[in-house]
């Protein structure tokens, strides 16, 4: 019988990993398909926060502690939120924005072909760099990033900040109408 554990234990160590992440791929997947194909469209919000809290627990697996949590606070707890009450909080669409046509099938797979295809050979033709476990650091990731964010990428960082403040402040006056 203990055999059989160390044996079990063994095969977990070296293979466990590599199946966890493989089924968060594919629940990732799974729930990204399903956002695009679901009828009902809160019940392809709802499956889209699952998928970036997928995507959130890849970043986790693979050691990026930083992204992981950037992904859970921006997308998850930010973004989906907003969409979320969008979703429910506005009326019901038109019909014929509800209708799928097959020209607008057709336009949808001119574009979605080719950027599959340049992914696809981004993906392909990368040479990806692989670490040694030895070398994967105790403290996670965040604390390089940021030194990174407030020495090296300090203008970078603080021009995005004022680029996405005046991109609200824009979408604030749209919403307003031009009405003082």
């Amino acid at each position: 019988m203990n055999d059989i554990l160390a044996k079990t234990g063994d095969v977990l160590r070296d293979w466990g990993p590599a199946l966890l992440f493989y089924g968060m791929a594919g629940l990732v997947l799974a729930t990204a398909a399903y956002a695009v194909l679901a009828r009902k469209i809160d019940h392809s919000a709802f499956s889209l926060m699952a998928c970036f809290a997928g995507v959130a627990g890849l970043y986790a697996l693979l050691g990026s502690d930083f992204l992981a949590a950037a992904q859970v606070v921006v997308y998850v707890g930010g973004i989906m939120v907003l969409v979320v009450f969008g979703v429910l909080l506005t009326d019901r669409l038109p019909i014929e924005f509800r209708q799928i046509s097959r020209e607008t099938a057709v336009q949808g797979l001119a574009v979605a072909i080719p950027v599959a295809v340049a992914i696809l050979g981004a993906v392909l033709g990368t040479a990806w760099p692989t670490r040694p476990e030895e070398a994967v650091a105790d403290e996670g990731t965040t604390r390089e990033i940021g030194v990174l964010l407030l020495t090296d990428y300090l203008f970078p960082f603080e021009f995005a900040s004022v680029l996405l403040l005046v991109a609200l402040v824009g979408a604030a006056r749209l919403a307003r109408g031009g009405r003082s």
